[in-house]
């Protein structure tokens, strides 16, 4: 059986939000005492585990605290409850890009995220032409990166991120950005990752086709609680049911049923049949359909 990797056990993360605004140093000095803060429960009581090799997703419709969640196995926020427990060494891909500064040009940046990223000169050196190679940015590296445009920021910095040989990476909506070529790519990088058992990624997205074909778990959270853990595709049915509670109010229907069941398709039948003259395939599709 595989090892676990991280641990989650009654993590909570709260916030404290002010009433009021000042306006200047002196309203805020004289006003100190009297602020008064509004506490927001982004997690609450939050336990799992992810084992090693596993691609683990974690969905949520936006603002249930999946951010929330990566930052804190990224070690980026502190648990106001709880605990984390991360063995390996970890990659985030939560906000690519951060570290990069403007007034660098694209080569230059470069070498200063795989710094970041805990990759050595002599290994940026030799992964160079790979990463500006995957970025399509080769007539743009001696630019500023100010003068880059935000996908091309976002396709430099995921060239990046994934040379570096962290062992577990975490990523959110990364296929949200870019055009769809660079999409197609990510993807290819996807199919890479899974094939790897040292590799362990925490995915976070709203793409449901997505979260099928890589994650093998998954968990759901909502309003900052997990609601669900197991499989990616009952992980997927609960989270349309959280978006279309209508179209799910018959919960003895099968998790891999649809819609509001007015109308079934009871039957379905494929003959496929080469047609020489044209060297086509013609696919025959009968459908039998039971109307409630």
């Amino acid at each position: 059986m595989s090892e676990t990797v991280i641990t989650v056990s009654g993590l909570a993360k709260e916030f404290k939000l002010p009433h009021e605004r000042h306006s200047s140093l002196k309203s805020t000095i004289l006003n100190f005492h009297k602020r008064s803060f509004e506490t927001f429960k982004a997690l609450d009581d939050i336990n799992f585990e992810v084992k090693q090799g596993e691609f683990f997703g974690i969905l949520g419709r936006n603002g249930s605290g999946k951010s929330t969640l990566l930052k804190l196995l990224a070690d980026i926020y502190t648990p106001t409850k709880g605990s984390v427990s991360v063995d390996g060494t970890l990659t985030p891909f939560i906000e690519l890009g951060v570290g990069f500064n403007p007034e660098l040009t694209g080569r230059e940046n470069v070498f200063l995220n795989g710094a970041i990223l805990g990759l050595t000169q002599k290994e940026i050196e030799q992964k160079y032409d790979e990463i500006v190679e995957f970025a399509e940015l080769k007539k743009f590296m001696d630019q500023k990166l100010k003068n880059y445009s935000s996908g091309m920021q976002v396709r430099l910095a995921f060239s990046i991120a994934i040379q570096a040989h962290n062992s577990i990476l975490l990523i959110d909506e990364v296929l949200a950005v870019g055009d769809e070529r660079f999409q197609n790519k990510c993807i290819e990088v996807f199919n890479r990752i899974k094939n790897d058992p040292s590799k362990t990624v925490v995915f976070v997205s709203h793409d449901m086709g997505s979260v099928q074909r890589f994650c093998d778990r998954a968990i759901v959270i909502h309003d900052s609680k997990l609601i669900y853990e197991g499989d990616s595709e009952g992980a997927v049915y609960e989270y349309k049911k959280l978006n279309f509670p209508d179209q799910f109010a018959d919960k003895s229907e099968s998790k891999t049923r649809w819609g509001t069941g007015k109308v079934q398709v009871v039957k379905t039948k494929i003959d496929q049949k080469i047609s020489k003259a044209r060297n086509d395939l013609i696919v025959d599709l009968e459908i039998e359909v039971k109307d409630k």
